[in-house]
């Protein structure tokens, strides 16, 4: 009981479309289950009691994703664009020209790259064309965010263009309530004490007692979800919590501005960070790598 199940059942006194009985499939959670028959809650939480006399198969499903795992890889990193206010956007179809007007310290290339996800409205080469012309307008190496595996990768790597040899990673997904009821018990009393700071979407909490924090973590809202980025704790500092307490005192702040829905990146050469946002409770979604043209990619563009 509690599982997820699909069941199959006579429905007697009807003839199926071969003329032979008739069919229908149940798909819900097991409520009950005894000698006669089985209770079935539907997701829209209809209860239907099966006798088990009709019952002719049945068989466990894997519990549906949440809503959150459901989104496009498209629509969940359009989401990062609220971490960096300075970011000058253009479309291109479905695909996002992305420039940091202000870059402060070394250019990123979430946002010093197209989202190439999603039809550009035209075809790929011609649309490279157009993101090259973007970033040589603004002296930036031409560079494109895909999604690992989808169609527009190969058409990307078919037009000649070749995967950054750094800098692939994974956006992970969490319920901002699980991952607050999973961080232990020291995140909201550290070692040391954690301030938070910033104005409108966008906060930073800092361990530490003097000007130098030890340990550092940003977050940015938009809408319902929270994006966490830069998270950092001085190695000599590690092992103690800060890192959960930096994302506890986050996350408490983020809940209060009605967040649901959590996001990080993680790269994938990054097996210590894929532990630590597991424990939490994140989940990884979808996969990404950056291209470039194959006279830069070797040599690694601007962006970094």
């Amino acid at each position: 009981m509690g599982q997820r199940i699909v069941v199959r059942r006579v429905l007697r006194g009807q003839t199926g479309p071969s003329g032979g009985p008739a069919f229908t499939d149940v798909l819900g959670t097991c409520l009950a289950w005894d000698a006669d028959s089985c209770l079935v809650e539907r997701a829209d939480g209809e209860q239907v009691r099966i006798v088990l006399a009709d019952v002719v198969s049945g068989k466990p499903v894997p519990p549906r994703p949440p809503v959150r795992m459901r989104v496009s890889a498209r629509d969940a990193e359009s989401h990062t664009a609220a971490l960096w206010p300075t970011v000058e956007t253009a479309p291109l179809g479905a695909w996002v020209l992305r420039h940091e007007t202000a870059p402060v310290g070394r250019l990123r290339k979430r946002a010093n790259s197209c989202l190439a996800m999603g039809e550009p409205g035209r075809p790929v080469p011609d649309a490279l064309a157009e993101v090259a012309a973007f970033y040589a307008a603004r002296d930036r190496d031409p560079l494109v965010q895909v999604e690992t595996g989808s169609d527009v990768e190969a058409a990307v790597a078919a037009a000649g263009w070749e995967p950054l040899p750094v800098g692939a990673s994974e956006l992970w997904l969490a319920s901002v309530s699980r991952v607050r009821r999973a961080l232990p018990p020291s995140a909201s009393a550290p070692a040391l004490p954690v301030e938070l700071t910033g104005t409108g979407p966008h906060a930073i909490a800092a361990a530490g007692t003097g000007c130098d924090p030890v340990a550092e973590g940003h977050a940015a809202l938009d809408r319902d979800w929270v994006g966490l980025h830069g998270l950092a704790v001085d190695p000599s500092y590690r092992r103690r919590g800060l890192g959960a307490a930096v994302v506890s005192r986050l996350l408490d702040w983020a809940a209060e501005q009605g967040a649901l829905t959590a996001w990080l990146h993680v790269e994938t050469d990054n097996p210590g960070g894929q532990a630590f946002w597991e424990a939490l409770g994140f989940a990884a979604h979808h996969g990404c790598r950056y291209y470039a043209p194959a006279s830069s990619a070797s040599a690694g563009p601007v962006s970094r």
